[in-house]
């Protein structure tokens, strides 16, 4: 499963992490760029240390999980 990760610094200068599922494909740096910017100027989301206030990074992340059967 793909996942799409934004990380954000908050007011305490802490790390703080979106992620979602299924980003569209292929991804748009632009975009995302874009994106990011309007969840800090009308302050989407908190964190324990408090609004987002800057961008650090973003990644997609594809994960895969292989089941081990125990039968």
């Amino acid at each position: 499963m793909k996942r799409i990760e934004l990380k954000f610094r908050n007011e305490e200068g802490r790390l703080s992490t979106v992620s979602l599922d299924d980003p569209k494909e292929p991804v748009d740096p632009i975009a995302v760029k874009q994106a990011m910017q309007v969840i800090i100027d009308q302050d989407v989301f908190t964190s324990s240390g408090g609004s987002y206030v800057s961008m650090d990074s973003a990644q997609v992340v594809d994960r895969t999980v292989e089941e081990i059967s125990l039968d």
